[in-house]
């Protein structure tokens, strides 16, 4: 019984292609988390706060 050379190579393409799209999504969902945090940990800018020259940004809003 002899093995396809096709069925080697798949075998290899999967060995490193699985790990590489697990390492990728979990790195997004990380990062999209990591994200929504920051957003929900910001706080409110007062009225008092100074504004963009213009007055169409606040300071930080870059």
């Amino acid at each position: 019984m002899t093995a396809h050379p096709g069925l080697f190579a798949l075998l290899d393409m999967a060995s490193v292609g699985v790990p590489t799209i697990g390492l990728v999504v979990w790195q997004l969902v990380s990062i999209n988390r990591e994200i929504a945090r920051d957003k929900t940990d910001r706080p409110e800018p007062s009225p008092e706060r100074p504004g963009h020259a213009i007055g169409e940004h606040r300071l930080d809003d870059r």
